[in-house]
């Protein structure tokens, strides 16, 4: 898969496929300093209601609804 194809946009459209006349909203933004992860929180208008999804960015630049794996210590042999 290209990273075309794990861009926020692509995947806002496909978890939330939003309608055009219907504006899309990122409603919260953040960078964990401690990681260097970011994600955004994106919001679209449905007839029940808002319905939003937080999207993680990777370390390889793609963006995906589960936050990156955390960096653990391993231990090599010299």
């Amino acid at each position: 898969m290209n990273a075309r194809e794990r861009s926020l946009r692509s995947q806002v459209e496909k978890w939330l496929a939003p309608i055009p006349s219907v504006p899309v909203r990122v409603t919260r933004f953040s960078r964990v300093r401690s990681s260097q992860w970011c994600y955004v929180r994106v919001e679209v208008d449905r007839p029940t209601g808002p319905v939003g999804m937080f999207f993680f960015r990777h370390g390889d630049g793609t963006w995906c609804v589960f936050p990156p794996e955390p960096n653990r210590l391993v231990m090599g042999a010299c």
